[in-house]
């Protein structure tokens, strides 16, 4: 086990976090780009948050995205907190390469960059039957996800290896920092992947063995507990913790036709941000970059999700109910 580094060790890079978090998008901003007059004023307001306007809107995203990964990675003490948030643009890119692969199609247009490999590298060795350079885990479930479409299997269980995977890498890497707060934050994901696996299951109509199968390990809530409840009893599994609130929107909504998901989703995205959140109350340490990490992966989001509201011609009401709570 690596040894943690001490809180101290983040002063620097921390100061620095407290500085950059004004320019961070908060609701007013948002506010601000829902409602502006046309395409190029709400580039300009992201413009204000740091971003280049010139570049249009996913180049903006990509350089942004790779310009904060690079400043974590040479600023924080240990760069390796970067990668809990690389790894799933990873597997995104592995289920992209095998699906393709699978149909005999390009995946190039559909890779990400952002992760611990380079896209274009990944697709070049995986042709080549030579990939090399990634973790063995990653490997190992490509392999198997490679496996299970080969012999016909259903895309859904190459992604439940590749999901899973994903999850194990995170939590072994939180574990290999000694960082409690990463090991709460892989949890809870893991609590949010299984509590929407559950309610989308149950709207199929597909519980019982299916369910125990798409869950993921990992979580503070058993998947045996998880899959044993039925209905109302969902919210009860999760009553006691940070995702009581989504739960309970989530048994109302677990039988077929139970109406939009659009509020439940929300809500299990908010339970997240006020974990991380609380990043903001501890003055200097590993969780200021764990929770500036976050809170550009998400200010990300809300980004895609205001300029596909205005391009889909949505009122401003519709979008804002889209967008989750912010970090700031």
């Amino acid at each position: 086990m690596s040894h943690r580094k001490k809180d101290t060790d983040y002063l620097a890079i921390s100061a620095r976090i407290r500085a950059m978090e004004n320019k961070l998008l908060t609701r007013e901003r948002m506010d601000r780009m829902i409602e502006a007059r046309d395409e190029g004023e709400a580039m300009k307001l992201l413009a204000e948050c740091g971003y280049n306007d010139a570049a249009g809107l996913e180049s903006a995203l990509a350089q942004a995205r790779a310009e904060v990964f690079k400043d974590m990675e040479q600023g924080a003490p240990d760069p390796r907190l970067v990668e809990v948030f690389q790894i799933k643009y990873d597997y995104h890119n592995a289920k992209t390469i095998l699906k393709a692969r699978a149909q005999g199609l390009s995946p190039e247009r559909l890779l990400l960059d952002g992760g611990r490999y380079v896209p274009a590298q990944l697709w070049e060795g995986w042709q080549r039957e030579a990939l090399s350079g990634t973790s063995e885990a990653f490997k190992r479930a490509m392999e198997q996800g490679k496996a299970v479409l080969a012999e016909g299997g259903d895309p859904q269980q190459a992604d439940l290896i590749l999901d899973k995977a994903c999850f194990a890498e995170m939590a072994q890497l939180a574990r290999e920092l000694s960082s409690p707060f990463l090991q709460g934050y892989v949890r809870l994901s893991v609590d949010v992947a299984n509590l929407r696996a559950a309610v989308r299951v149950a709207r199929m109509g597909r519980e019982g063995e299916f369910l125990r199968q798409v869950l993921l390990p990992g979580g503070n809530v058993s998947e045996t507990a998880i899959a044993a409840a039925r209905g109302e009893a969902m919210g009860e599994v999760f009553r006691s913790g940070p995702l009581a609130q989504a739960a309970a929107l989530g048994a109302k909504l677990a039988q077929p036709g139970g109406g939009s998901l659009t509020a439940f989703e929300r809500e299990c995205d908010n339970a997240l941000t006020a974990y991380l959140a609380a990043a903001r109350r501890v003055p200097f340490g590993e969780e200021t970059v764990i929770g500036y990490l976050y809170a550009k992966e998400q200010e990300f989001t809300a980004i895609r999700a205001i300029f596909a509201g205005r391009a889909a011609g949505l009122d401003g009401d519709t979008i804002r109910s889209r967008l989750r709570e912010t970090y700031v």
